[in-house]
């Protein structure tokens, strides 16, 4: 190992240790959280704001109605759980909005402060209501979690050598907004998107199965959904969803075993 990457590792092991850490639902793992919480969701509110103006809701009343309807059961599972608990505090100043984009790309995301996208490509994919909500319990998922956020703290570390967001915003306002871009997903004209993790990944499953379970949606719908997934990459460059999100067998067994746990949850 150079000189250089030691110091990096050096100093993530500090940060991880003694500063800008939380702690992630269900697995309980500490993470590397360098932006404060108010940031977040200032910046979210922002990216969110351009760029539903700069996108074409989708005029189906039907699918529409659909997105929200998901969104907001899920929303009260998600609120439950953590009352449940004992994390109310974490959900503070969420303000959930729930939309359904003219877009056929495969894809949805979900923002900090409970920003949720699902572009309509992704509904020729998801066979039914309750495969939809394992999309939308997913992205929530990742959001409360705070991956969003563990990832832009890397790409702070990565690219501007770990300087405080203020500093960042400042000196590179460009960069530090192409970076929350590629952090979240916000369309392929952001660039390429950053990956989550397989451990990221696992969280955001495990969660995302007790959320929809808990909003009377079966888990089990988790299998059926990730195999179509699966199916699509035929040879062909995977959708943009599948590039970010591995679905495999290896992933699909992994959700198995979770089920027989997430199924507890499970009120319908």
């Amino acid at each position: 190992m150079n000189t250089n990457k030691t110091l990096i590792a050096i100093i993530v092991c500090f940060l991880i240790t003694v500063a800008g850490c939380s702690t992630v639902a269900v697995t309980n793992r500490r993470q590397l959280n360098l932006i404060p919480t108010s940031n977040m969701l200032s910046m979210s509110l922002q990216q969110y704001d351009q760029f539903i103006e700069t996108n074409k809701l989708s005029d189906d009343p039907e699918k529409t109605a659909m997105v929200k309807r998901v969104g907001g059961r899920i929303q009260k599972a998600v609120e439950d759980y953590y009352i449940e608990n004992g994390d109310r505090d974490e959900l503070d100043n969420y303000s959930w909005e729930f939309n359904l984009i003219e877009d056929d790309t495969v894809n949805a995301w979900c923002m900090p402060g409970g920003k949720v996208v699902v572009y309509t490509g992704i509904l020729k994919v998801a066979a039914d209501e309750t495969e939809l909500a394992v999309v939308v319990g997913h992205e929530i998922a990742h959001a409360v979690a705070k991956h969003g956020n563990e990832r832009m703290s890397q790409g702070l570390i990565a690219q501007m050598g770990g300087v405080a967001l203020s500093t960042a915003l400042s000196r590179k306002p460009e960069a530090t907004r192409q970076l929350w871009m590629t952090a979240y997903g916000l369309g392929a004209q952001y660039g390429a998107i950053l990956p989550y993790s397989r451990l990221q990944e696992k969280e955001a499953d495990h969660l995302g199965l007790i959320f929809m379970a808990k909003a009377g949606y079966n888990p089990k719908s988790a299998v059926s959904f990730w195999t179509r997934m699966s199916e699509m990459k035929g040879g062909q460059a995977p959708p943009e969803y599948l590039s970010t999100h591995p679905s495999d067998s290896t992933r699909i067994k992994s959700i198995e075993k979770l089920l027989p746990d997430v199924m507890k949850y499970y009120n319908p």
